[in-house]
Protein backbone atom coordinates (compact mmCIF):
# COMPACT_ATOMS: atom_id res chain seq x y z
CA UNK A 1 0.00 0.00 0.00
CA UNK A 2 1.44 3.37 -1.03
CA UNK A 3 1.60 6.11 1.57
CA UNK A 4 2.62 9.74 1.38
CA UNK A 5 4.98 10.73 4.15
CA UNK A 6 6.63 13.80 5.60
CA UNK A 7 10.00 13.47 7.31
CA UNK A 8 12.39 15.93 8.88
CA UNK A 9 16.01 16.00 9.94
CA UNK A 10 17.16 18.25 12.77
CA UNK A 11 20.68 18.42 11.31
CA UNK A 12 19.45 19.34 7.83
CA UNK A 13 17.13 21.97 9.35
CA UNK A 14 20.07 23.52 11.17
CA UNK A 15 22.15 23.51 7.98
CA UNK A 16 19.29 25.06 5.99
CA UNK A 17 18.91 27.76 8.61
CA UNK A 18 22.66 28.45 8.54
CA UNK A 19 22.70 28.90 4.74
CA UNK A 20 19.69 31.22 4.83
CA UNK A 21 16.95 28.92 3.55
CA UNK A 22 14.74 28.34 6.59
CA UNK A 23 14.71 25.98 9.53
CA UNK A 24 11.38 24.63 8.25
CA UNK A 25 12.70 22.07 5.76
CA UNK A 26 10.80 18.83 5.17
CA UNK A 27 11.11 15.82 2.85
CA UNK A 28 7.90 14.70 1.15
CA UNK A 29 7.73 11.36 -0.60
CA UNK A 30 5.50 8.48 -1.62
CA UNK A 31 6.57 4.91 -0.89
CA UNK A 32 5.26 1.50 0.05
CA UNK A 33 5.06 0.37 3.65
CA UNK A 34 7.16 -0.18 5.76
CA UNK A 35 8.75 3.25 5.83
CA UNK A 36 11.18 2.64 8.67
CA UNK A 37 14.06 1.24 6.52
CA UNK A 38 13.63 4.00 3.93
CA UNK A 39 13.72 6.78 6.52
CA UNK A 40 16.59 5.15 8.43
CA UNK A 41 18.70 5.20 5.24
CA UNK A 42 18.22 8.97 5.15
CA UNK A 43 18.69 11.64 2.51
CA UNK A 44 21.09 14.52 1.99
CA UNK A 45 23.89 12.81 3.90
CA UNK A 46 21.94 12.84 7.16
CA UNK A 47 20.74 9.79 9.09
CA UNK A 48 18.71 11.51 11.81
CA UNK A 49 15.49 11.68 9.76
CA UNK A 50 12.26 11.05 11.62
CA UNK A 51 8.79 10.39 10.29
CA UNK A 52 6.50 13.29 11.12
CA UNK A 53 3.31 12.02 9.52
CA UNK A 54 2.01 9.63 6.87
CA UNK A 55 -1.28 9.17 5.06
CA UNK A 56 -2.75 6.89 2.42
CA UNK A 57 -1.61 8.06 -1.02
CA UNK A 58 -4.16 6.13 -3.08
CA UNK A 59 -3.04 6.11 -6.72
CA UNK A 60 -0.73 9.11 -6.25
CA UNK A 61 2.94 8.63 -7.16
CA UNK A 62 5.88 10.64 -5.85
CA UNK A 63 6.43 12.74 -8.99
CA UNK A 64 2.79 13.81 -9.05
CA UNK A 65 2.79 14.62 -5.33
CA UNK A 66 5.93 16.75 -5.70
CA UNK A 67 4.49 18.52 -8.73
CA UNK A 68 1.23 19.33 -6.92
CA UNK A 69 3.07 20.56 -3.83
CA UNK A 70 5.53 22.64 -5.88
CA UNK A 71 2.60 24.84 -6.88
CA UNK A 72 2.14 25.91 -3.25
CA UNK A 73 5.59 25.73 -1.67
CA UNK A 74 9.17 26.13 -2.83
CA UNK A 75 11.03 22.90 -3.46
CA UNK A 76 14.74 23.30 -2.79
CA UNK A 77 16.61 22.66 -6.03
CA UNK A 78 19.10 19.84 -5.41
CA UNK A 79 21.29 21.18 -8.23
CA UNK A 80 21.88 24.47 -6.38
CA UNK A 81 22.86 22.89 -3.07
CA UNK A 82 25.41 20.07 -3.31
CA UNK A 83 24.46 18.95 0.20
CA UNK A 84 21.11 17.71 -1.13
CA UNK A 85 22.84 15.31 -3.55
CA UNK A 86 19.96 14.81 -5.94
CA UNK A 87 17.29 14.33 -3.25
CA UNK A 88 13.98 15.46 -4.69
CA UNK A 89 11.01 16.43 -2.57
CA UNK A 90 12.82 18.57 -0.01
CA UNK A 91 10.66 21.62 0.61
CA UNK A 92 11.20 24.94 2.33
CA UNK A 93 7.88 25.66 4.04
CA UNK A 94 6.69 29.10 5.02
CA UNK A 95 5.32 29.22 8.58
CA UNK A 96 2.90 31.94 7.45
CA UNK A 97 1.26 29.56 4.97
CA UNK A 98 0.94 26.85 7.61
CA UNK A 99 -0.49 29.29 10.15
CA UNK A 100 -3.10 30.47 7.64
CA UNK A 101 -3.97 26.86 6.83
CA UNK A 102 -4.47 26.02 10.52
CA UNK A 103 -6.59 29.13 11.16
CA UNK A 104 -8.83 28.50 8.14
CA UNK A 105 -9.20 24.81 9.04
CA UNK A 106 -10.21 25.73 12.59
CA UNK A 107 -12.65 28.37 11.38
CA UNK A 108 -14.31 25.96 8.95
CA UNK A 109 -14.60 23.36 11.67
CA UNK A 110 -16.14 25.93 14.04
CA UNK A 111 -13.32 25.56 16.56
CA UNK A 112 -11.66 28.20 18.71
CA UNK A 113 -11.04 31.85 18.15
CA UNK A 114 -7.94 33.79 17.28
CA UNK A 115 -5.64 32.44 19.97
CA UNK A 116 -1.89 32.46 19.45
CA UNK A 117 -0.55 29.53 17.48
CA UNK A 118 2.53 27.53 18.33
CA UNK A 119 3.27 25.60 15.15
CA UNK A 120 4.60 22.06 15.53
CA UNK A 121 6.16 19.77 12.92
CA UNK A 122 2.84 17.89 12.76
CA UNK A 123 1.12 21.11 11.61
CA UNK A 124 3.67 21.47 8.80
CA UNK A 125 3.15 17.81 7.85
CA UNK A 126 -0.65 18.19 7.75
CA UNK A 127 -0.28 21.21 5.49
CA UNK A 128 2.14 19.45 3.13
CA UNK A 129 0.08 16.27 2.87
CA UNK A 130 -3.18 18.13 2.34
CA UNK A 131 -1.67 20.19 -0.49
CA UNK A 132 0.03 17.18 -2.13
CA UNK A 133 -3.05 14.97 -2.24
CA UNK A 134 -5.67 15.52 -4.93
CA UNK A 135 -8.86 17.05 -3.63
CA UNK A 136 -11.85 14.75 -3.39
CA UNK A 137 -14.82 15.76 -5.53
CA UNK A 138 -17.43 17.52 -3.44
Amino acid sequence: MAVIFVARSAKLSKWASDVGLSKHVYKVGVADEPLKPLIAAGWCGETDWTLVKKADAGALDEAEAIERLSKKERMIDPNLYPRLRGASGVFKVSPTHVESHVLVSRALAGEGGLQALKLKPADFADYLIKNALPRAPE
